[in-house]
C-alpha cells in the first residue's frame, strides 16, 4: 500500500538526520530501510526508517546478522524518538 512506500520528504528528513551514512557502518548509504519491512507491514515514516549502505541493507534484508543488526537498528531509533515504539511502525486499517 501506499503507507508503506518512502515518500520523497521521508527520505530527505532521515538521510539529513543520519547525515548520509550507514548508520552500521559509517558509509555513504541512502534512506531507504525499513526497520520493520515493508513485507511485515511497515510504514514510511521516519521512526521506521533509516540510511543503510547496500551491503548493510543486504545483510540486514537477507543475512542471519538480521537480529543483531536489527536491535542496533532499533536502539539508534529509539535514542532519537522518547516514544519509539515498534507497534506504532506497523501498518492497520483502523488508524
Amino acid at each position: 500500500t501506499k503507507a508503506l512506500s518512502i515518500p520523497q520528504s521521508v527520505k530527505k528528513k532521515v538521510y539529513e538526520r543520519d547525515d548520509g551514512r550507514c548508520i552500521i557502518c559509517g558509509r555513504s548509504g541512502a534512506p531507504n530501510a525499513h526497520y520493520i519491512s515493508r513485507a511485515r507491514g511497515g510504514l514510511g515514516i521516519e521512526e521506521n526508517i533509516v540510511t543503510l549502505c547496500a551491503s548493510c541493507h543486504r545483510d540486514y534484508d537477507q543475512s542471519i546478522q538480521r537480529i543483531s543488526l536489527g536491535r542496533m537498528i532499533a536502539d539508534y531509533l529509539d535514542s532519537i524518538y522518547p516514544d519509539w515504539n515498534e507497534d506504532n511502525l506497523i501498518y492497520r486499517k483502523d488508524r
